[in-house]
């Protein structure tokens, strides 16, 4: 707003010193409040001392313009994420909800990421904290940002990609959503079982009917919590869903066919491998 106001001084002083009678000048003052103001000063001491003023309000008004645009380039590439050392800002992670939690890589070259517990996001006031949840990704795998226009809203939590094998993304959603007798220590099992879930929440995660899409449904039980596993085709998807505190979490895998077919072992390792801890 600054900077419009600025522009529009110094434009509608132009104007009015293209209006002004010939036996008047125009000079700027009030430097105190950064805003210039017009008068007409007569006489040709006046055009002096109207020229010295005007100078000396050009120059603070130009030092103000010099450190208003350096502020907003400093914010823009800090905040906004233009290339410069702003990128590398946002690469660390200190942006709202962009706290990294990765591990360094294995033996194997595999990273373990934890959901950090000074992470941001929930849903509103009166929620608990959400308990954080891990799994593990190929090295080249990095976290992207999430979209509140993504399929989802604003109940995806994390996403991550590989440009050559494919992508996963996180689903944290109250489980009030769907039933209003499972307290504050759901389980997936409390929800339903196993085909009921996927019928109820599949089109959280692909964006349409699962009906006849579900290749196979599995369960596996980790340090006493169960675990539902879900592979569908069309889209080729792994989903891993679970119940925890008072929230339903769903972790999907998914890549294009050729993803798919070269490195279907490597996203089902992914897929697999999703706790929450």
């Amino acid at each position: 707003m600054g900077t419009t106001l600025f522009t529009g001084c110094s434009s509608f002083s132009w104007k009015c010193h293209q209006q002004v009678a010939p036996s008047c000048s125009l000079a700027q003052s009030s430097p105190d409040n950064g805003v210039s103001s017009v008068k007409a000063v007569p006489g040709s001491r006046g055009i002096a001392l109207a020229d010295k003023e005007k100078e000396e309000s050009w120059e603070i008004l130009s030092r103000r313009r010099s450190i208003l645009v350096s502020g907003i380039s400093l914010a823009s590439s800090s905040v906004l994420g233009f290339p410069g050392e702003g990128l590398a800002v946002v690469k660390q992670g200190l942006l709202a909800g962009r706290i990294p939690g990765l591990s360094e890589p294995d033996d194997q070259g595999w990273r373990t990421y934890r959901r950090p517990d000074d992470k941001s996001g929930g849903h509103g006031v009166g929620w608990s904290p959400i308990i954080p949840y891990a799994f593990s990704v190929p090295q080249e795998w990095e976290e992207v940002p999430v979209s509140i226009a993504d399929l989802g809203g604003t109940e995806i939590d994390l996403r991550f990609a590989s440009s050559k094998e494919g992508r996963l993304f996180v689903i944290v959603a109250p489980v009030l959503r769907f039933a209003d007798n499972l307290g504050d220590n759901a389980t997936i099992e409390k929800i339903g079982p196993p085909e009921i879930v996927i019928n109820a929440f599949g089109p959280e995660v692909i964006g349409e009917n699962v009906e006849g899409k579900v290749l196979s449904i599995n369960t596996a039980e980790h340090d006493g919590r169960m675990y539902y596993q879900y592979e569908l085709e069309p889209p080729h998807a792994l989903i891993t869903a679970t119940a925890a505190g008072n929230r339903l979490y769903l972790f999907s895998v998914t890549g294009s066919g050729l993803q798919w077919k070269r490195h279907y072992k490597d996203l089902k390792r992914i897929a697999e491998s999703f706790r929450v801890v």
